[in-house]
């Protein structure tokens, strides 16, 4: 999948590979992490989602094994 802007104070993008079942988020901040082991339903949940920050910190954030990819400025 590529990258899915989305509307959100949080968040910048979501993509996701469902093979791998990995979660990329690019936060506003500029930071990108992955999320593993994440269900394909919980992707669609998120992008579904009235308030994707909301979402993310219900159901993804400290549900997961991360990796943060990169930090830095928004680009």
């Amino acid at each position: 999948m590529d990258p899915v802007p989305v509307d959100s104070t949080l968040l910048l993008w979501v993509t996701y590979s469902p093979g791998q079942e990995c979660l990329r988020l690019k936060f506003c901040s500029g930071e990108i992490y992955d999320y593993f082991q994440v269900p394909e339903l919980v992707c669609q949940a998120l992008l579904a989602a009235e308030s994707k920050g909301r979402y993310f910190n219900h159901h993804i954030r400290d549900a997961f094994p991360t990796q943060r990819l990169r930090t830095g400025a928004v680009t």
